[in-house]
């Protein structure tokens, strides 16, 4: 009997170190954000993807727009007319230009295209996890639920930039600081994927009645799955075209996430 109880406990042991790796394992973590960018095309679910592909697409070109418009003024301002023979200067400037419009357009438009279509963000999560078989506690919601969903949706996106920027500040601190700045870029590509983790998995959890900090324990139980789900969200959100669908792809593959990953974990 002891024997017996024994071996019991030792397949259960490996059963959980299976488990773990299993619902740990980084290099599904792209892999739910491409099934996601699949998902979205679905006839059952182009109706609710509108809504946050239009948001995508108006505050992005609004930005680009706002940027290059500045830009020029500035150069206008700041360096001689074409007849001068610091011109060439212009040529230098464009490409740098390019590079931090970049970096400002991810995350300010991340920022605002979420803040934005928040509420939608959550339907299109509903929706995707009842598309694939889930159940939520609540009937299925429509356009009245979105609008009593705004002022939670909003409350909730402020916490998040609250959670954002108190460690933001001091990695952007650590690019100023010799040698330690060497490490910072690495550091920042790291956060970023796990701050666009919880983004995007708040929708279909808070669907389930999940809280910020109950959200937080389940995606660091799958920590590795949700780093690798962020960063190559990073990466599809610097690509032209594709960077208009990320917002519901990452929406869907997040519910995937959590549909087939998180769901089983404990807080």
């Amino acid at each position: 009997m002891h024997t017996a109880e024994t071996v019991a406990f030792a397949t259960i042991g490996v059963f959980n170190r299976r488990s773990s790796t299993m619902v740990n394992n980084p290099l599904s973590g792209a892999g739910y954000l491409l099934r996601g960018l699949s998902l979205i095309s679905k006839p059952g679910l182009r109706p609710f993807v509108l809504i946050p592909l239009l948001v995508n697409i108006l505050v992005f070109s609004l930005l680009i727009w706002f940027g290059i418009d500045q830009f020029e003024l500035l150069m206008e301002r700041f360096l001689p007319a074409e007849d001068s023979w610091l011109f060439w200067l212009r040529w230098l400037l464009w490409p740098l230009f390019a590079i931090t419009l970049v970096l400002v357009v991810f995350y300010t438009f991340t920022v605002i295209a979420n803040l934005i279509a928040a509420p939608f963000n959550g339907l299109l999560a509903e929706k995707v996890e009842r598309f694939i078989g889930g159940e939520l506690p609540q009937e299925p919601g429509g356009i009245g639920q979105v609008m009593k969903d705004i002022l939670p949706s909003i409350a909730s996106e402020l916490r998040k930039m609250g959670y954002f920027l108190l460690r933001a500040i001091p990695l952007l601190i650590l690019f100023l600081i010799p040698v330690i700045n060497i490490a910072a870029p690495f550091l920042w590509i790291a956060f970023t994927s796990w701050f666009l983790a919880l983004e995007y998995g708040d929708y279909p959890m808070a669907n389930h009645g999940l809280r910020f900090k109950q959200q937080h324990r389940r995606l660091k139980q799958a920590r590795f799955t949700s780093l690798a789900f962020g960063g190559s969200l990073t990466l599809l959100m610097m690509v032209p075209i594709l960077n208009f669908v990320a917002m519901p792809a990452a929406v869907a593959g997040a519910t995937l996430l959590w549909s087939e990953r998180l769901k089983q974990l404990s807080d």
